[in-house]
């Protein structure tokens, strides 16, 4: 395994020679590559539903009131759309900070199961925390190492093999810690799974008002039900969740334009300038201009 991990760093570093979230030719696949040294901040992020290995270095994870902090032979599942802050720890070396991710769907979850035993799942009981962590094997990161080798092939053969190997790591997850917790919110009709599905309409539609009542109609749930079992896996209420979102997505305006704060506000479902720099200072600790300038500073 340790082999392994060395040759994908030597590997990525040969296609990629800048930092930041970096695309790749295959589907669902991308990297994140920084600097590890004076970065004395946390960011917000919002997680797809995906599964991230960092391949060298180490990285603080904020969720709700818990602090998590994982690294090499480790990985994250971020089982659904789920707001955090993540910080790049110093490497003693100075070496650069490594990462991949690999995207999926509770549906693409439900394709490996569905032919699997999940009776002893308890489709009712009540949800927990969206992400989870857990140490690699052998196994896993052998799939991992064939997959992003794949860029080193063939257009027809990285679309016909990273499918099958991703279906392979999906299984890999499934036999293993993880598919308890991936079986919760794959399972069609379960508490997580109608949760899953809430937070993907409130993400859809983040700039319109939330009806917890209308909600829980939607997705057959008890508005008791809704709001407990949404705060269980996001840490969040559903309308903490709305203003995270709203508040990443604007300040995703404020780091690529020159834009007036009024209208970034109006843009992500503000009705009130003054309640959006209000939110949005609680947030990110400075004003949206002060943020603006940052961030543009720092080329984010």
């Amino acid at each position: 395994m340790e082999k392994q991990r060395l040759e994908l760093i030597e590997f990525i570093k040969s296609k990629y020679n800048y930092y930041g979230n970096l695309s790749s030719q295959i589907p669902n696949l991308d990297f994140y590559i920084s600097k590890t040294k004076n970065i004395n901040y946390s960011t917000h992020i919002m997680y797809e539903p995906s599964i991230c290995i960092i391949l060298q270095g180490e990285k603080a994870v904020g969720f709700g009131n818990e602090l998590y902090t994982y690294g090499q032979n480790e990985y994250l599942i971020a089982s659904t759309h789920l707001p955090a802050t993540v910080k790049i720890l110093d490497s003693k070396n100075d070496e650069i900070y490594i990462s991949f991710r690999i995207k999926f769907s509770l549906e693409d979850i439900y394709e490996v199961l569905k032919n699997r035993d999940i009776q002893n799942i308890n489709s009712k009981k009540i949800s927990e925390k969206g992400l989870f962590f857990d140490k690699l094997n052998d196994d896993l990161y052998d799939a991992f190492y064939r997959l992003i080798k794949l860029l080193d092939k063939s257009n027809s053969e990285i679309e016909y093999l990273s499918s099958l190997i991703i279906k392979e790591i999906l299984f890999l997850l499934i036999n293993k810690k993880a598919g308890y917790f991936l079986s919760k919110f794959a399972m069609q009709d379960s508490i997580s799974n109608k949760i899953a599905k809430v937070i993907t309409y409130i993400k859809d539609n983040y700039k319109d008002k939330i009806n917890i009542k209308e909600l829980a109609c939607m997705f057959t749930l008890s508005e008791s039900s809704l709001y407990q079992n949404f705060k269980n896996i996001t840490q969040l209420t559903p309308i903490q969740f709305q203003k995270n979102l709203r508040l990443q997505e604007s300040q995703k305006l404020l780091s690529l334009q020159n834009i007036d704060i009024l209208e970034v506000a109006i843009l992500v479902g503000y009705e009130s300038a003054s309640q959006f720099s209000k939110d949005y200072s609680k947030m990110y600790g400075m004003s949206p201009k002060k943020h603006s300038n940052f961030l543009k500073n720092q080329n984010l």
